[in-house]
């Protein structure tokens, strides 16, 4: 009689399975689901949730994608805003591939030396801290931009989620409680901050954030005016005199989102869409892709000195020419399509040796004669085709640590992403010259990465990371282990990782990424070796060829894959 009670209740659970619609979280340590309509892969559950309740209302990936962002500015501090930047790239239902630009600028009072005393010598902290960090805002604009260009839904219905959170507060999980936690030094150098997040928060704790309500309500009602005109950019203004910075209201006024030619390449048969300057990352990319296209890494091994070593001299190579020739287009001539081939690729490898690091100081830039960079990641897929890599930033964590008083949203320090003083490195040790020197008007050197990949014309995946000078790195290796290492995207995406940027001359390997035996012999080439902590964030989606859909949010961080 047990037996069959039991079996009953299986069959009943099977059951109510099967006939409802029922959302599937998942995380590194859950079950996979493959879904058929749509995914959203975020830094948090809660917006993850919400893109995919936008998607199942009947609204699109692009729809998905800016509800999650503004939901993200709620419930992610850290690098969720809507006093960031960032960049879009998305292959759409009808085949047209789109990216949109809505990087920060510099402030038209920006001076080229203006972060360096009377001597040339960098002001600690003055690029990363406080009022003068913050570099023009542009995700309102962008996400806006996108909504209304590409979306289905009304922007009062986009954006009510995010409102609804910020007025009536969510319970915070742990590890925001201890990020809040950690910052509290920094946010009491800045009384505003203090005032939002200025006080001891344990997990359970409900954030209520009034002001940010109000603002968000102000860009619902009235569009981008909302945020770049009226009482919101009354406040950003008060803001900027109250502690000596200089954005104002023209740059307000003036600030322009900009649709940019996405740049493609191919791996392997694979066919790659990504981001373009300001944003250094797609450039970087494929590169680096171009470079290790010609070994055969399977055959040499995840975890064999011999790969880490190519893939070591290979970042070399990028990084120094990173620092080099990219920047802003707009003003600096940057040789994509010399950067992105395979034959420049090759010809830089030349010198590579199985057994040999060449020392940073001997790796230049290439010979380029010229033709005629905390942040989050949001991946979106539909049903419809919609494909959605869209990447925001406020730089540091909590960006510049200062809030806009009345507004309730902090700013970014994103002036550091320039190169303030060619060779000296900025908060994540890259360093500049001057291609990415500060201009009026100009945006940033980025490294975010937004990607999506084809093969033979269908959606295969749909990737990208926060991270740093770290984030085309992190995308790079996890692109690796699902193309040619033939990895599950779970444990492709939560795999070790391996870093070098060329300078600091430093192979950066993450916690038990290999043996002592590896790393012995890779110090006895000539590397430097340095555990670090865990870096990156990858949020991916991947494609079966029936279609199906699953996504992954990385083991590094604390979202989730949310589909139906």
């Amino acid at each position: 009689m047990r037996k069959r009670l039991y079996l009953i209740k299986i069959f009943l659970f099977i059951f109510v399975l099967q006939s409802h619609q029922i959302l599937f979280s998942q995380n590194s340590t859950a079950q996979e689901y493959a879904y058929k309509n749509e995914v959203v892969s975020s830094a948090n559950e809660i917006a993850s949730e919400v893109g995919v309740k936008i998607m199942q209302n009947g609204g699109n990936a692009i729809d998905a994608v800016v509800g999650t962002a503004f939901v993200l500015a709620v419930v992610y501090p850290q690098a969720g805003n809507i006093g960031g930047g960032g960049f879009f790239t998305a292959r759409l239902a009808d085949g047209r591939e789109v990216s949109v630009d809505f990087r920060e600028t510099a402030p038209m009072k920006s001076l080229r030396d203006m972060y360096l005393d009377s001597l040339g010598n960098v002001i600690p902290d003055l690029s990363t801290y406080g009022h003068l960090a913050s570099g023009v805002p542009g995700s309102v604009a962008g996400l806006l931009y996108i909504l209304e260009t590409y979306g289905t839904k009304a922007r009062a219905e986009v954006l009510s989620y995010a409102i609804n959170l910020a007025e009536n507060g969510f319970h915070i999980n742990g590890e925001l409680a201890n990020a809040l936690n950690e910052y509290q030094e920094d946010f009491l150098k800045y009384s505003v901050s203090d005032n939002i997040f200025g006080k001891k928060y344990s997990s359970g704790d409900l954030l209520i954030q009034t002001e940010l309500a109000n603002t968000l309500k102000a860009i619902s009602e009235k569009g981008r005016d909302g945020f770049y005109k009226g009482w919101v950019a009354d406040k950003i203004i008060s803001e900027m005199n109250r502690g000596k910075g200089i954005i104002s209201y023209d740059d307000l006024m003036d600030y322009k989102c900009i649709d940019r030619n996405v740049i493609k390449g191919t791996y392997r048969g694979y066919d790659l869409i990504t981001m373009g300057p300001p944003s250094s990352g797609g450039i970087c990319l494929l590169y680096l892709l171009n470079i290790i296209e010609k070994f055969d890494i399977q055959k040499l091994g995840f975890t064999d000195e011999n790969y880490i070593n190519l893939l070591a001299e290979a970042m070399k190579l990028v990084y120094a020419d990173r620092s080099e020739f990219m920047g802003d287009m707009d003003f600096v001539k940057v040789p994509v399509s010399t950067l992105i081939s395979k034959e420049y690729a090759n010809d830089r490898m030349k010198y590579f040796q199985f057994g040999v690091s060449r020392n940073s100081t001997d790796v230049k830039s290439g010979n380029i004669f010229h033709e005629s960079n905390q942040t989050t990641h949001i991946s979106t897929a539909d049903s419809k085709g919609n494909l959605v890599s869209l990447t925001t930033t406020l730089n540091d964590v909590f960006g510049s640590k200062t809030a806009v008083e009345g507004a309730g949203f902090l700013l970014n320090n994103e002036m550091d992403d320039f190169s303030v003083k060619p060779g000296v490195p900025n908060i994540f040790g890259l360093v500049g010259n001057s291609a990415n020197a500060i201009e009026p008007g100009k945006r940033m050197l980025s490294s975010m990465t937004p990607v999506i990949i084809t093969k033979n014309g269908k959606p295969f995946l749909v990737i990208g990371s926060p991270g740093g000078g770290k984030i085309i790195t992190s995308v790079f290796q996890s692109i690796l282990n699902i193309i040619d290492f033939k990895m599950e995207l779970d444990a492709a995406i939560d795999a070790p990782r391996i870093h070098h940027q060329w300078l600091p001359d430093v192979l950066q390997l993450e916690n038990k990424r290999l043996t002592k035996k590896t790393i012995k012999k890779l110090s006895d080439i000539g590397y430097k070796v340095k555990s670090v902590h865990d870096f990156g964030r990858v949020e991916g989606i991947i494609f079966d060829d029936a279609g199906n859909m699953k996504g992954h949010s990385d083991r590094r961080g604390y979202g989730k894959a949310v589909g139906f």
